[in-house]
């Protein structure tokens, strides 16, 4: 057997651990996550961009969400399992709103969040979020009180099935689903989300913040 040979069975090989490892995961999974189940340097960004081409145009595709990939049902497809999907609870439309701000607007503090909504929000609203593992504490804002600065996960990504917070709808498109006024202030922006590592403003989280606590520093702000 050639040198090209062996090469290429071990490409297919890396390709089908590649393919299980994902398949068996509930949750998206980073190639660093991979990269040890591979063999000494194998090309997996190479690997990866093959895999998601050969699912290209099946029931069952490979998506990248944030910085981890998938398998998930075709979206022209996914009405076929709505039959088995568990009935959940709707979030209100505080939790709603509260999650719209943290997605657009982050990293941001609740105190911030209170100002774009014009109204208070309760402990509970952003609990609900989390526990949904939608959004995730920061850091602390290097301002007095030190609040807590929230921004999205790659679940949120994941649920409503984003490549990246780049693919969040634009105003031409809010517009066009009814969820901003056509009559907006000119010069009018929808926000640009950021979700990189901490920010200047921002500082990482003390050892002992919890969703328990971190209301504390919050109500100080």
């Amino acid at each position: 057997m050639s040198a090209g040979e062996d090469r290429s069975e071990l490409a297919a090989r890396n390709l089908r651990v590649l393919e299980a490892l994902i398949f068996a995961s509930r949750d998206p999974v980073s190639l660093e996550d991979l990269r040890p189940y591979l063999s000494d340097n194998a090309d997996i960004d190479a690997l990866i961009g093959d895999l998601q081409t050969l699912y290209a145009g099946r029931g069952v595709i490979l998506v990248q969400r944030g910085s981890k990939w998938a398998f998930r049902t075709a979206d022209d497809l996914s009405f076929l399992l709505r039959r088995d999907e568990t009935e959940a609870r709707p979030l209100s439309r505080a939790a709603l709103e509260t999650l719209s701000i943290v997605a657009y607007h982050q990293p941001v503090t609740r105190a911030e969040i209170e100002e774009v909504r014009g109204v208070s929000i309760s402990k509970g609203t952003l609990d609900v979020l989390m526990e949904a593992g939608w959004v995730r504490m920061r850091g602390r804002r290097r301002s007095p009180g030190r609040p807590v600065t929230y921004g999205t996960t790659e679940g949120f990504l994941d649920h409503f099935g984003l490549e990246s917070l780049g693919d969040l709808p634009g105003l031409d498109e809010l517009k066009g689903a009814g969820l901003l006024s056509s009559r907006l202030p000119a010069g009018f922006q929808v926000p640009l989300p950021f979700d990189g590592a901490l920010r200047d403003d921002e500082e990482p989280l003390d050892a002992g913040d919890s969703g328990d606590t971190l209301f504390d520093d919050d109500e100080n702000s």
